[in-house]
This record gives structure tokens, sequence and C-alpha cells, in this order.
């Protein structure tokens, strides 16, 4: 887990030094970034809302697809992920919490967590917390075949560099652009939700951890950043519940289901939002008495439906 860290740091090192020497190339920059979105996208919109949360039902080739992507992003094979981050809904900012900011400090839980996880403890997380997704076939196979999906997300940005400039230098700075920087901006997207969006932002619906709601997050992380949304409604298929908080994955479902690909679409009604929203009169015995498990919120959805 080192290697995640330092080798991405190294490359934004590396290509920093490259751009004041004068050796820049706004087609590699690009490169990195178009990886990084669309990887990114698959984690957002496949391990997290689709997975974890079945937040809608997916076509089976969307399905694919969406893991497919997901599993591009170098942040685990989707069974170890999707089952982490069920634990930290369980646990959220209580002990137990595999990344909480509150209980272990900042840069712990951006991470250190990583570092120290043991295969030992992934493996008591996915048998506690992952048995129904060892139940999809499809899940599995993608899991099984992570680090040939994880070597392909390397070697394809150096391929396109290879043709762009039809030498080497092209295919190493494809490698190290498309590849190692695109790593570098995609996990500390990621690890800021789990850091940044449990300490800085403001708070509009109750729950019993400190999830906030971070604009910056919520864009560069495709609408993830809008944390106390998600928190306060784990299987909403839309973590943006204004019109000003742009969500770009929720906006994708949107189209996905207009054109046939996502039926089931989790909705939360007004009057539940209205219910669990924060005012000045919410005391320590409401937040607990408002705030549910994703079970709960299930059932509630069910009778407003």
């Amino acid at each position: 887990m080192y290697g995640l860290v330092i080798l991405p740091l190294a490359a934004v090192i590396y290509v920093t030094w490259l751009a004041f020497t004068g050796t820049f190339d706004w087609f590699f920059l690009a490169l990195a970034l178009i990886f990084g979105f669309v990887t990114e996208y698959g984690v957002t919109l496949g391990y997290h809302r689709m997975v974890v949360h079945k937040s809608f039902e997916p076509h089976p080739a969307l399905k694919a697809v969406l893991l497919w992507l997901g599993s591009l992003a170098f942040q685990g094979p989707v069974t170890h992920w999707a089952s982490v981050h069920t634990k930290h809904h369980a646990h959220s900012d209580q002990e137990g919490d595999p990344h909480s900011p509150s209980v272990s400090g900042f840069m712990y839980a951006h991470f250190e967590w990583l570092i120290e996880m043991t295969s030992d403890d992934i493996g008591e997380i996915k048998e506690k917390w992952g048995a129904r997704y060892f139940r999809d076939p499809v899940i599995v196979w993608l899991s099984n075949t992570f680090l040939f999906w994880s070597v392909f997300s390397l070697l394809l940005p150096a391929a396109i560099g290879f043709f762009h400039t039809g030498t080497w230098e092209g295919a190493w700075l494809g490698f190290v652009w498309g590849g190692l920087v695109r790593i570098f901006i995609t996990s500390h997207v990621t690890w800021s939700v789990n850091s940044v969006c449990h300490y800085f932002g403001f708070r509009t619906y109750v729950t019993t951890d400190h999830s906030r709601n971070n604009p910056v997050i919520g864009i560069l992380a495709l609408g993830e950043g809008w944390h106390n949304n998600h928190h306060a409604f784990p299987s909403s298929a839309f973590h943006g519940l204004t019109w000003w908080q742009f969500d770009f994955t929720g906006l994708t479902i949107r189209f996905y289901e207009a054109i046939g690909l996502a039926t089931k679409v989790t909705r939360i009604p007004d009057s539940l939002l209205e219910k669990r929203r924060i005012d000045s009169l919410t005391s320590t015995l409401n937040v607990q008495e408002l705030a549910m498990t994703e079970e709960e919120e299930q059932e509630q959805l069910h009778e407003a439906a």
C-alpha cells in the first residue's frame, strides 16, 4: 500500500519538474484527466451507488461496464471496496469505522488506514460485511481479475502515448500521466470524501456521525462530496438534493433511467427530507431518534411510496 501513496506522488513531482524544464504536452495532461474522470466515475456510480447502496437497478450491460471502469481505478477489487464501505456506514465516526477522522485523525482517515490495514483485516471485513457481494458472479469475476485490469489501466495510456508520439518516450509519458498521475488525482479525491467531508463543510440533515456537505469535493468527486446528504439517505440515487448541488453521477442516473438502462431508482420523498432536516430546535435526543440505518430508511421509503 505504500506504493499506492508514494509512486503516484513521485510521478506528480516528476511531471512538475518536466513542466518547469520546458517538457510539457497538454495531450498528456488531458490523458490523465480523462482517465481519471472515467475511472472515478466507475467507482462513484458502479462500486458505490450501484453495488453498495443498490440505489438503482442497472441493465446487465451497464452494470458490467461500470464495474469494469471501477476496476481500472486502482482502488481495490469491488468486493474489498464494497465490504469496507459497508462497515464504514455501520460504524460511521464511531469505534469500528475503518476511516473516521473523528476517531483516528485526519491523515489516518485520508490514507494511513490503507497502509495499516492487513490482508487478515480485509478478510475479516469481507467475511462479516461482504457476504452479499460474493453472491453476484459479475462482481466476483471482476474482483478475481482485478490485478489484470489494474495492469491494463497502466499499459493502455502508455500505448496511447506511444501512438501519439511514435516514440518510447511518449509511451513513458503516457504511463506516467495516464497511469500514475491519474491514480494520484483519483485516489486523493476519493480519500477526501472520507477525510475532508467528515471535517469541513456544512450539515443539512440529521445523522449520528460528522458527515458534511463540501461543495469542492462535491464537484471533484462527481457528486460524492454531498456527504451529509448521503449519510442521511444512503440509498438515495442522488447525493445532490437541491438544484444547486451539482451531482454529475446523479444526472447520469437520470439519463440512464430515461433511456431504460436504469430502473427502480431510489428517490427520497420531500416529506422525509423535511423530517430529517436540521433546525435550531434539533436536540441530541432528536438526532438519535431521527437518524436511521439503511434498512430503516428502506422501510420508511416503502411506507411513503
